[in-house]
């Protein structure tokens, strides 16, 4: 069995799982944009805190709609793998079970109408009591049914410590395009009986979930130490450098915005048409790994005086022949790393390029096009077509470890650890 029919398999397998449960990071609102959820005053961080933590990280969210309204929300605790956990809100929750989100703000300064809300997390009186993955819930009216949309929130303990390092792959087929993640974990506070059952190892890279591998039995066990070094999982495929777009304002044009429809009411952003980089160099230059922030020239505040714009996206496909039966999407934190027909490009047949839109807020975005066959399942699409892919590119892994007592119901997060690939692969400064 050749190693793509068996990354292929696992990555099949993956997906069944992921689309069997509800889906974690969902937003049911059209009205709800630029959902940010971080470490506080860093915008470019993961929901991650230790456990105790008071107002360590921040939520922020814009309704388009006019008028405030009355939303909530409420904690719910996950197993490691995302799925329910069997326990009642009042086993993980120390305070309220829910809470009201109570500021907000009437943009100022901004063609588009919206209310902006915040709140730092967590609450004095609502707070996680066990370690683990949560969904942070938010809804309206006091109904938890009429949810408007849900955000990974990861609490940990340091009970493990890990290390790890980052390899070219050994497998001669994805020898030049992959990067595969060695970790070890020493596990000497933990009461181990079977590890294949008891702990979970999950890697992202560049803060995606829907490309994280777990990995669950070692591949080694020496003493109290694990070390996780197969060749079949923790492989990720290197991609490149992200694309990026300045939008932090609409009056000064940056480098890659080719021009500006300023209407009466609303701004339309034309950028310059992108192609293909998949048959370019690599060339390293500092990034977001994918991310977004939001951010502003022009005013004093970035969450309720920057105003949004109808962005026009354009891929040039160059060799048409190398996008014959594929899709392609838009990719990154700013589609929430989904892949579905609202991030789908079309194909322009006059212009002879594809093309998409989205309504996005004054600030800095990364983003990349990916593809898949089209018909066949979204795990694995791949930058190969329209990226390219280097396996000594620069990208961000986060290691996370979860455990299960003998006996427990729940799974808790004991160890996290980030790696940067720009450590073991050496790139000009």
């Amino acid at each position: 069995m050749n190693f793509h029919y068996r990354h292929s398999l696992f990555c099949l397998l993956c997906l069944c799982t992921y689309l069997l449960q509800a889906q974690p990071d969902e937003v049911r609102s059209a009205n709800i944009r630029s959902i940010k959820f971080f470490q506080k005053n860093n915008q470019t961080s993961l929901a991650l805190m230790p456990l105790g933590s008071v107002e360590a990280l921040e939520l922020h969210f814009d309704d388009l709609q006019s008028g405030s309204k009355n939303y909530s929300y409420t904690y719910e605790l996950r197993n490691a793998d995302w799925s329910s956990c069997n326990l009642s809100q009042m086993d993980y929750i120390k305070g309220f079970l829910q809470n009201r989100i109570t500021q907000y703000r009437q943009s100022s300064i901004a063609f588009t109408r919206y209310v902006h809300y915040q709140i730092n997390l967590p609450q004095q009186n609502s707070m996680p009591s066990r370690s683990g993955n949560y969904l942070l819930k938010v809804y309206e009216n006091g109904d938890t049914s009429r949810l408007l949309f849900s955000k990974r929130l990861m609490v940990y303990e340091d009970k493990v410590s890990l290390t790890g390092e980052i390899q070219q792959p050994f497998t001669q087929q994805i020898f030049r395009s992959h990067q595969k993640v060695i970790v070890r974990v020493n596990v000497a506070d933990l009461d181990i009986y079977n590890p294949a059952e008891q702990v979970k190892l999950v890697v992202l890279q560049n803060y995606n979930w829907q490309t994280a591998q777990t990995a669950a039995a070692p591949t080694f066990i020496r003493n109290k130490s694990f070390e996780y070094s197969n060749e079949d999982k923790l492989v990720f495929e290197g991609g490149k450098e992200w694309r990026w777009l300045d939008l932090r304002s609409f009056r000064l044009q940056s480098d890659r915005v080719r021009s500006i429809d300023y209407k009466a009411n609303s701004y339309d952003v034309y950028p310059v048409p992108d192609s293909a980089r998949s048959p370019m160099r690599y060339l390293y230059y500092r990034d977001l790994n994918g991310q977004y922030v939001i951010d502003t020239y022009e005013n004093n505040n970035i969450w309720w005086q920057t105003d949004y714009a109808t962005v026009h996206f354009k891929f040039l496909p160059g060799k048409t022949e190398n996008f014959i039966k594929k899709d392609i999407y838009l990719f990154g934190e700013m589609t929430g790393y989904f892949l579905n027909e609202k991030y789908k490009l079309t194909w322009n047949e006059e212009k002879q390029w594809y093309e998409t839109n989205l309504l996005l807020k004054n600030g800095y975005y990364n983003y990349c096009y990916l593809t898949k066959e089209i018909n066949e399942p979204l795990v694995p699409a791949t930058f190969r077509f329209t990226e390219g892919s280097v396996w000594d590119s620069e990208n961000q892994y986060t290691l996370l470890f979860y455990y299960r007592p003998f006996g427990g119901r729940s799974d808790a997060l004991v160890g996290i650890s980030n790696l940067n690939s720009f450590t073991f692969f050496n790139h000009p400064q």
